[in-house]
């Protein structure tokens, strides 16, 4: 293992250690859904089954994020060695989305696809996903799983600091809908930090799904009143689109980096902008220290470089290009275009992403089955549509795709857009060493990279690593956010060199991490002081 670099800790202020533990470990985001993980991993259930279960009380505590009308994907592996398996549980676009229907519904000089529009909405991936995942890894059952969300969703919890900030900042696409208003606020208004909330319409459809499996969500009477409720606002889906959802398994793709494996799912996530990073930077110089100007330089030239890339060829579909994309020519290429004094920024891209709220569970159990599960509603809210019924929120994926028949990730019928969540898995002379991952739309590749690198190159365990200061370059915009406890030394310098600097309102992503020392026999575990989360282990 790596070994923690014991002075970054000043026990006189405020922070956190890694929590450090040897049968099991897990962290969310949320408290709450940690604690069921938790409680799964000591009742028995492997990681896989943990993962499940603590994803699914956040869609209920923390429903600005995730639920189960969004996507998922997962990577993971079992018992601390071996191959690293990938799952994709993104949706498609229904069958009779096609570029001159969405066209004529949105205008022809229409140039995106609206977040509060019917076809910002895929058909939900996400509890197929769980059903695969459970199937395949599990040792519990959907209903054993789901039942702590349900609990939640019935009886109500207690609203955190970090999810009413969330909730309070997208009030205006919940009150854009009638039925959106009604479930999700209280009155038009978010709700108070500690208020007693309950979702008793997401816990009929999930005792569904706990009956009846897949077809609790994709059949019956919680199909019809999703496809009432899309078709009411000129939604194109059929009852024959979510019937064809099916989450696939898929083979990771990796680069090394200081003699680990950093591994990926492949497009249409973009896991791939993470390597083609790393790839630049395995050669250029890694910092003095975690936090210093040259070390923020170059991650942000090199961020400028490959999301310029992402917004140019990722998509679904890709083939050979991921392989020229990672090539070592390429990343030559790169490195030589990077000036240690300047920046390259503004490049010219297509319109990027926006930045968007997810969740990443990160769990080990005693037999060291590791998984990184990520699950999102892409937005806050995802597209703000709710079922009547069902209660449940549709995501606003759909809103990835372009409008343009020349790019790659334009929208066609059957199709998966380009997406922004990427789950992690770090490897390590054949075995696993951490199942992490970093939430937040955009940022998400930046994250990862600048975790990694921090564990990697400066010795950080993954706590310090998460709780470090972060930047997020905008290449299409030339302008780098930063964090407001960003050294002044630092800003200072980095205008230096030309980057144009903006202080960010919300924090930075939301990573989620478990290292394992297998020399020790122990597991370390870190959670972002960005959410409301924690790492819990026993």
């Amino acid at each position: 293992m790596i070994k923690p670099i014991h002075s970054t800790r000043d026990f006189h202020s405020p922070g956190r250690s890694p929590v450090i533990a040897e049968n099991g470990m897990i962290a969310t985001s949320h408290p709450l859904s940690s604690a069921v993980g938790l409680k799964v991993l000591q009742e028995g259930g492997n990681a896989i089954d943990a993962a499940i279960a603590a994803i699914a009380v956040q869609g209920v505590v923390e429903p600005q994020s995730t639920g189960i009308g969004g996507d998922c994907f997962a990577l993971l592996s079992r018992n601390g060695s071996g191959p690293v398996f990938g799952l994709n549980g993104s949706g498609r676009s229904p069958a009779r989305a096609t570029l001159a229907q969405a066209k004529a519904a949105l205008g022809e000089n229409a140039r995106h696809i609206p977040r509060t529009s019917a076809w910002a909405v895929p058909v939900p991936g996400a509890v197929d996903a769980w059903l695969t995942l459970l199937e395949a890894h599990g040792t519990w059952d959907i209903a054993r799983v789901l039942a702590p969300a349900i609990d939640y969703a019935e009886n109500g919890f207690a609203v955190h600091p970090r999810v009413q900030f969330d909730w309070h900042n997208n009030l205006d696409v919940l009150n854009s809908f009638a039925e959106s208003k009604a479930m999700l606020t209280a009155n038009g208004s978010a709700p108070l930090v500690g208020q007693r909330w309950a979702f008793p319409k997401l816990a009929k459809t999930m005792r569904t799904i706990a009956a009846n499996g897949r077809a609790g969500f994709y059949d019956g009477w919680v199909l019809e009143d999703m496809l009432t409720t899309l078709a009411s606002i000129g939604g194109v889906h059929s009852a024959d689109d979510f019937s064809a959802t099916r989450a696939n398994w898929v083979e990771p793709i990796g680069v090394d980096y200081r003699g680990y494996q950093l591994s990926e799912i492949p497009p249409n996530g973009q896991g791939l902008v993470a390597l083609m990073m790393l790839k630049i930077l395995r050669n250029l110089p890694a910092g003095s220290a975690p936090v210093c100007a040259e070390r923020f330089h170059y991650q942000t030239e090199a961020a400028h470089l490959c999301y310029t890339d992402r917004n140019s060829f990722i998509a679904e579909g890709m083939g050979h290009l991921v392989k020229d994309l990672l090539s070592e020519e390429r990343a030559r290429v790169g490195q030589a275009m990077i000036n240690p004094e300047t920046t390259l920024a503004p490049l010219i891209a297509p319109r990027p992403l926006k930045g968007g709220d997810t969740v990443i569970v990160s769990c080990v159990d005693r037999d060291r089955n590791a998984i990184s599960l990520i699950n999102s509603l892409f937005n806050g809210f995802g597209s703000g549509i709710v079922s009547p019924r069902s209660g449940i929120v549709f995501h606003n994926r759909g809103q990835s795709f372009q409008l343009d028949e020349q790019h790659p990730n334009v929208l066609a019928p059957n199709k998966r857009p380009m997406h922004t969540i990427i789950p992690a898995m770090l490897s390590k002379d054949s075995r696993i060493q951490a199942a992490f991952g970093v939430m937040g739309g955009d940022y998400q590749p930046q994250g990862q990279v600048q975790i990694l690198t921090a564990m990697l190159d400066h010795g950080l365990d993954i706590q310090t690593a998460i709780d470090l200061p972060r930047l997020y370059a905008n290449a299409s915009a030339g302008m780098v956010e930063i964090d407001p406890t960003m050294p002044e030394h630092i800003i200072a310098a980095l205008q230096r060199k030309g980057h144009k600097l903006e202080r960010t309102r919300t924090p930075h992503g939301g990573a989620q991490g478990v290292w394992i020392d297998h020399e020790q026999g122990y597991l370390w575990g870190g959670s972002d002081p960005r959410k409301d989360g924690c790492a819990i282990g026993y």
